[in-house]
């Protein structure tokens, strides 16, 4: 008798765990890929770096964005039929953000590294860049590229970006230090704190710009070339796809240049 109730309480678990499952496993057929989500909501979410001048720069005095990844944003969500919501990010945010379904995709000129591809689903390039170093017009040490990985020269990288690793593996001599934000490295730059920090093409621009005391300091030859593209995450192959038509059709109709050249991009454009 108590064989026969074991049985039985067996063969009632085992029913109750293939209702679990196929119930799972109907809820996950129902629930809507995220492209259909987007045009059910009217709204495409992009997270942003709004310090990222000529990619998705938020103007401090204005509050408005510009770059050309605030422009591509726009065009893909005109595409959809859909609204843009932008939302604040930043490189050492972005897994998580993306990941965690803060946004729907991030825009903002995000590199291509082996660690990122592990947890972010990328489309294909739309920009890439060497990097460069910012030294002051004052700093007598760092005459050259050359100068940057010596002994007693002290390199800065901002958390979270693709420097920080490049960094990490290229220097021998010079000793590098990782700092919170962009901003901070700027601060041990021009305090004298340090004597370079690394950047990519746009950023740089941004100081040539708008810092008297800025100096560009880029290598005779291709340092370390990286690939930028948008980031999304893995799975829902129809929203990529759909994405990824995009990108190659602001490539092919002139979009992606013209964005590019209003923002002094077009030598970073991938085609």
């Amino acid at each position: 008798m108590k064989r026969v109730n074991r049985a039985i309480a067996l063969g009632r678990r085992v029913l109750l765990l293939g209702f679990g499952i196929a119930f799972a496993a109907g809820a996950l057929a129902a629930e809507p890929d995220r492209l259909a989500r987007i045009q059910s909501a009217k709204a495409l979410r992009v997270c942003i770096w709004p310090d990222y001048y000529g990619i998705s720069f938020r103007n401090p005095k204005t509050l408005q964005l510009a770059g050309i990844d605030i422009d591509n944003a726009r065009e893909l969500a005109k595409d959809l039929g859909v609204e843009v919501q932008f939302v604040d990010s930043s490189f050492a945010k972005l897994i998580e953000d993306v990941t965690s379904d803060r946004c729907d995709i991030a825009m903002f000129a995000i590199g291509i590294t082996p660690a990122r591809k592990e947890k972010l689903r990328f489309t294909e390039p739309h920009l890439a860049s060497d990097i460069y170093a910012i030294a002051t017009k004052a700093n007598r040490r760092i005459q050259s590229w050359a100068d940057v990985d010596k002994a007693g020269t002290v390199v800065a990288v901002a958390k979270g970006t693709l420097h920080e690793g490049v960094m990490k593996e290229k220097l021998k001599a010079a000793e590098l230090r990782v700092l919170d934000s962009p901003h901070a490295r700027e601060q041990e730059v021009q305090s004298g704190r340090a004597d370079v920090f690394m950047t990519d093409f746009p950023f740089s621009r941004r100081m040539l710009d708008n810092s008297d005391w800025a100096r560009l300091v880029a290598p005779p030859t291709t340092y370390h070339m990286t690939p930028y593209a948008w980031a999304m995450k893995p799975g829902d192959e129809r929203f990529h796809a759909r994405v990824e038509k995009f990108l190659v059709d602001i490539k092919r109709d002139g979009r992606l240049l013209a964005a590019a050249k209003r923002y002094g991009l077009d030598p970073i454009v991938s085609r």
